[in-house]
């Protein structure tokens, strides 16, 4: 019992390094690209923020995430909604929703080094990325068709 504790923390304590890796990964292009500091807030006062981007996967893809969301972020930089919600399995999500271009909104999904892709992202082929701080990421991305 105490072996399988230390192994659930160790693995929670890497999924918890990978994720902060890809947040410093985002806040780099946001610093670099916008002259922009990113900056997230815990899940419980991002709710709506969260609830945006859950909606959007329920009515796009009927997509659920079964991990629960840690932090999240709204931002909104030349015209552009930005907001990105970190979950506790290592995932990342971020919806790029420019409010003047419809067909350029989307929504993008980053794994964390070393996570699998979640049972219902299964159907999504991600590409591999290098980054310095981040080790090597995976991600995938659909348009959005509808107004949110």
């Amino acid at each position: 019992m105490r072996a399988r504790r230390r192994a659930l923390r160790r693995r929670a304590g890497s999924a918890a390094t990978a994720l902060a890796g890809l947040r410093a990964n985002e806040a780099r292009y946001f610093k670099n690209k916008y002259d922009y500091v990113f900056t997230v807030e815990p899940a419980a006062k991002a709710k709506k923020d969260i609830d945006w981007v859950h909606r959007i996967l329920k009515e796009e893809r009927d997509i659920a995430i079964a991990s629960p969301p840690l932090e999240a972020t709204t931002l909104h930089v030349e015209n552009i909604r930005w907001t990105y919600v970190f979950y506790e399995s290592g995932l990342s999500i971020n919806v790029l929703y420019p409010l003047d271009e419809p067909k350029k909104r989307a929504v993008g999904f980053k794994l964390s080094e070393g996570m699998e892709v979640p049972a219902e992202l299964g159907s999504f082929k991600f590409a591999r990325q290098k980054s310095k701080l981040a080790g090597t990421i995976r991600g995938s991305y659909f348009v959005i068709k509808g107004e949110y």
